[in-house]
């Protein structure tokens, strides 16, 4: 496997704590520290435009191509809707109570989730933006959120270590699945491209693979990196993925094998700091990378 550092997006002026796919596959954006949501282009490799400055800074960032808005979590709980056909903040709710960590979107039930340090999650139609939902898991953060392909599950991280398996039409919790250390963050989830397994990362460092099959029965329990895990993402079209740490590095793992295939750190171009967040880009197959060194990178993975 080769792996090529093909840019270094600079210029921010804090830690970056989101990245998210924009309207053209060569466009993402990026939310930080220092308040701004800004637009970056991959074929150019800079910059565009800050797309919002905020009262404070972004660590969730979720683009609705159907609508075109951006929407963007705030660390004192507030969801800015921005309409990118304007240009403008056109929304601010003010529902949660602490840092909005995570923001998906369920495309098939038109809604979207966001999942705050106040231990609760609430679930919004769009594009009207009613609440339908919102109820405290856990006196600790909530940081993911993962949908079930083809059926009506969604999976939450929780800060006391569980992963919530909630029916998406009632909300009734249907398991809580304990693989995790007690009170070690689960801050990732990825369901497998082939259905099979759900992947969770935590604070404790581990991967767990669950399998869907058998009703999410623990599998396999893995020292994946040395610190917190924060981030896992799938390649776009080929068996393997990537998991970001604080410990530093970036690991590409190929399904189904228990071991990193490659480790990305800084002494091959890697971040001098935690490893806040990854995207799998499909414009060239770019896997982006970003976090508290200010940068973003971009990098060829030639499996």
């Amino acid at each position: 496997m080769n792996i090529e550092l093909i840019s270094e997006l600079t210029g921010l002026d804090g830690s970056v704590y989101s990245l998210e796919k924009a309207a053209a596959s060569d466009r993402i954006f990026s939310g930080s520290n220092d308040q701004l949501v800004v637009e970056w282009d991959l074929e150019q490799m800079q910059a565009v435009k800050a797309v919002a400055s905020l009262p404070s800074r972004s660590y969730a960032l979720k683009y609705i191509a159907e609508f075109n808005l951006l929407i963007v979590g705030n660390y004192s709980g507030g969801m800015h809707v921005i309409d990118l056909h304007i240009g403008k903040e056109t929304r601010l709710f003010q529902l949660h109570q602490n840092t909005i960590f995570n923001i998906e979107y369920d495309e098939q039930r038109k809604r979207i989730i966001s999942l705050s340090a106040d231990g609760s999650y609430a679930v919004w139609s769009l594009p009207n933006f009613e609440l339908l939902h919102h109820e405290v898991l856990t006196p600790l953060k909530v940081r993911c959120v993962a949908f079930r392909p083809n059926k009506d599950e969604m999976v939450i991280g929780c800060g006391d270590g569980t992963i919530r398996v909630i029916h998406t039409q009632t909300f009734e919790q249907l398991v809580k699945l304990e693989g995790h250390e007690k009170d070690f963050s689960v801050n990732c989830l990825a369901y497998t491209p082939n259905g099979k397994q759900l992947i969770s990362g935590s604070r404790d460092a581990r991967l767990n693979f669950w399998d869907l099959a058998s009703g999410y029965e623990l599998l396999y329990r893995i020292p994946a990196h040395n610190y917190a895990i924060y981030s896992i993402v799938f390649h776009p079209s080929k068996p393997i993925y990537a998991t970001g740490s604080m410990d530093k590095t970036i690991r590409i793992w190929e399904l189904g094998k228990m071991r990193p295939i490659r480790t990305i750190d800084l002494s091959n171009g890697g971040h001098k700091n935690s490893v806040n967040k990854l995207l799998w880009s499909n414009f060239n197959d770019y896997l982006i990378s970003t976090g508290d060194d200010r940068s973003i990178k971009v990098w060829r993975i030639d499996a």
